[in-house]
């Protein structure tokens, strides 16, 4: 079966918090699948857009659940990899008073850092339109390789490529080797999704976030797409992208339970827009509304809005 947008990355385990707090103080925790990749494939399925998503969970219960998680999601099953030899990676999530999150990571050899080069084949690259990675793959283990070996080939056949940089700074040895590492990447790229600290921390610089944006587009990408959490996003392109010109949409004004996903949502609502020929303007309205419908439920995959959700929020701005 082809399928017009690949999705890959990591699938883990989110453990959520039962109250705000670090994790020194925090007593109880609820089990929600999660991971970025994980999240932007489940939401393209639920916009009725679903991708063939390449994801490696270890062989253990956590795996097992994550695996037919996605499988009820309506994900192919046959790009779903259980490891025998390695566990489900795990992320302890904590909240401020705000609902904004931090994560502590159990990721030591993991699945996730075991993806193995050309296993999602030329002949599924050759059917899609795009490919979308994230950033937390590239952090370690054989991953690392496998990640930059899709991206290349996705971008030889032609795919649209997005990107998603995830910085989580614990998980890799220095800022240095993830400004390296992803800046690499970012020349195979054609649409990056970042906040101005990322793009800041990948070395581009600007007295605002627009001249940051604007900057990053010399390294590689047509298209950046800023998120600025509640302020909405900025999209600024370079000539060669087959969508012009700068968009700005503020973003939504509505209550806001938990943070986790919201960017994730944004992505594939992105993917959905462009992919979809809607234009810039259209596509951060669309985007914004699907990240802050995620933002009025817990968790981040099961936070996750239909269309008529996301259409809802949209006819009421």
């Amino acid at each position: 079966m082809s399928h017009e947008v690949v999705v890959a990355g990591e699938t883990l385990i989110d453990f959520l918090p039962k109250r705000p707090g670090p994790l020194t103080s925090v007593e109880g925790f609820d089990r929600r699948p999660g991971g970025a990749p994980a999240n932007v494939a489940v939401a393209l399925t639920r916009l009725e857009s679903t991708p063939l998503f390449w994801t490696r969970v270890g062989d253990d219960p956590f795996g097992r659940y994550l695996a037919t998680t996605l499988e009820e999601h309506g994900l192919p099953a046959d790009s779903i990899e259980r490891d025998p030899e390695a566990k489900t990676t795990l992320a302890f999530v904590t909240h401020d008073e705000i609902g904004d999150r931090s994560f502590s990571f159990y990721r030591e050899n993991t699945a996730d850092t075991r993806f193995e080069s050309g296993t999602v084949d030329d002949r599924t690259l050759a059917s899609a339109e795009w490919v979308h990675v994230g950033g937390v793959a590239l952090s370690s283990g054989s991953s690392r390789e496998a990640m930059c070996d899709l991206v290349d080939r996705a971008s030889d056949h032609g795919c649209t490529v997005s990107f998603d940089p995830n910085a989580r700074r614990e998980l890799w040895p220095d800022e240095e080797t993830f400004r390296r590492v992803t800046r690499d990447v970012l020349t195979d790229v054609d649409v990056l999704k970042a906040t101005r600290e990322e793009l800041e921390l990948l070395g581009f610089d600007g007295s605002s976030g627009d001249h940051v944006a604007h900057n990053a587009l010399e390294v590689g990408p047509h298209t950046v797409l800023l998120t600025r959490g509640s302020d909405g996003a900025v999209a600024v392109t370079a000539p060669e992208a087959p969508w012009s010109g700068t968009a700005i949409h503020p973003g939504y004004e509505i209550d806001v339970v938990d943070t986790t996903g919201a960017g994730d949502a944004f992505v594939a609502g992105a993917i959905v827009g462009l992919n979809g020929g809607r234009g810039l303007e259209e596509t951060l309205e669309f985007a914004n509304a699907v990240a802050a419908t995620t933002t009025t439920a817990t968790g981040a995959m099961t936070a996750l809005p239909d269309l008529e959700a996301v259409d809802s929020i949209v006819g009421r701005n």
